[in-house]
């Protein structure tokens, strides 16, 4: 897959069109630098998303501001809006997420963001 098909795809995760695990290679690799790495889909689901979700009150949305790629990377910036706690807080963080595509599918996310609030909501 080329470069615009790379934009299309996380355009489409980013917009909500897909789900990010229904793309994501099953050894794919997400980094979180100063937090954590999760290795492999289930990995992912079941130590993540899925404790993430369980947090959550509302997902709200997230706006892209930027994307760029080249090759098998795919780098957005990106605003989440209207995300909300179980617990009343707010959670609207700021990220850079750098993707890897190799056939369709995600192999490794960078995602960088602001981690001290990440862990001030989520302590």
């Amino acid at each position: 897959m080329g470069t615009a098909e790379n934009k299309e795809i996380v355009g489409k995760i980013s917009s909500g069109e897909v789900g990010l695990l229904d793309l994501w290679a099953d050894d794919g690799v997400w980094v979180i630098p100063g937090m954590a790495t999760f290795r492999g889909k289930r990995e992912i689901a079941e130590k993540l998303i899925g404790p993430v979700t369980d947090l959550m009150a509302s997902m709200g949305r997230v706006e892209v501001t930027n994307m760029i790629a080249e090759g098998d990377y795919v780098v957005v910036e990106q605003q989440a809006e209207d995300r909300m706690t179980k617990t009343g807080k707010p959670y609207n963080n700021t990220y850079c997420m750098v993707y890897k595509i190799l056939d369709g599918k995600i192999i490794q996310l960078t995602e960088y963001c602001d981690t001290a609030l990440a862990k001030s909501v989520f302590s």
